[in-house]
């Protein structure tokens, strides 16, 4: 199920907040909305869940009114009682009769890890539990489209890792048109077969993850993509993480040094080339520079930018 919008316009308070002239999400694939605080992000899902009200434009949904929605919120909210109950509370809302609904509790139980939670009160979970459950409340509705609003946010690192690792075969099971709601540069990749950018309520680039990431185009997407923006030869270059490195090379840069990080399996300068912070991972081995040195570093790979 595609989903397209013309002439999208939501706005709260007088301000517009959304403003998507044109914007089509391919069907069956998970599409990672990446943007900075306050982009409207989240007014997007808001909008496709029906939460929200567009003033001007339209959605259209592959042919449909409105489909049905499974929405994964940031928080987790559960009523005080068992893990069972809370999956089947949405099931029994759309009339799925008792066989069904214990044959999708037990199936979504099973492919997220928590059978043994089903018993168990459902306020009274970790966090990272309370995260499964949650995709499995959603993964139960077999919804044809899915909205995800950074489901991984504020785990701890563990917890997140697992889950991370988890996400790409549970978004398979769920079969579905899923948009996923991230600051996460890595994540979206990990997760994603498509990107959105979206800055100031309005999309700058959309498509496949590989096309946009290898041409951001503008300062401000590349910023949003996790690439260092630097002046180059009279124009600036999105340089990729972790694509600094110490001395000459293709393309140079020369870096203020502020401080050295001991990481252990690692070690990095922490410097500025020109007003941008950078970081240059260096050998365990030779001459460091030291802070308040200028030092030169270089890339192989890097991006032209208009």
């Amino acid at each position: 199920m595609d989903i397209e919008f013309e002439g999208v316009q939501v706005e709260r308070g007088g301000r517009r907040v959304l403003d998507i002239p044109s914007l089509r999400l391919r069907g069956t694939r998970t599409t990672a909305i990446l943007g900075p605080n306050g982009s409207g992000k989240t007014t997007l899902l808001r909008l496709l869940a029906g939460l929200e009200r567009a003033r001007a434009g339209h959605v259209s949904y592959g042919g449909a009114s409105h489909p049905s929605v499974a929405y994964v919120f940031q928080e987790e909210v559960f009523l005080r009682q068992s893990v069972r109950e809370n999956l089947e509370l949405g099931l029994r809302l759309r009339g799925v009769n008792n066989g069904e609904m214990r044959r999708r509790v037990e199936d979504a139980a099973a492919r997220l890890g928590i059978p043994h939670l089903l018993d168990r009160r459902a306020d009274r979970l970790s966090g990272g539990e309370g995260r499964r459950v949650n995709l499995a409340r959603a993964l139960c509705l077999k919804a044809p489209l899915v909205l995800l609003d950074e489901p991984l946010e504020g785990l701890d690192e563990r917890t997140y890792s697992r889950l991370l690792d988890d996400l790409p075969q549970l978004l398979k099971a769920f079969d579905a048109t899923t948009l996923l709601v991230t600051h996460n540069r890595h994540e979206a990749l990990r997760v994603a077969q498509d990107l959105v950018v979206l800055i100031d309520g309005r999309i700058r680039v959309a498509g496949d993850k590989s096309a946009v990431m290898m041409n951001p185009g503008k300062a401000d997407v590349a910023e949003v993509l996790g690439y260092s923006v630097l002046a180059a030869n009279g124009h600036r270059v999105a340089v990729p993480p972790g694509a600094l490195r110490p001395g000459p090379g293709r393309l140079e840069f020369s870096m203020i040094v502020d401080d050295l990080l001991d990481l252990v399996e690692r070690r990095e300068l922490v410097g500025r080339v020109g007003e941008t912070r950078v970081h240059v991972a260096i050998p365990g081995t030779g001459e460091t520079p030291q802070r308040g040195d200028r030092s030169l570093i270089h890339t192989e790979r890097y991006y032209d930018l208009a």
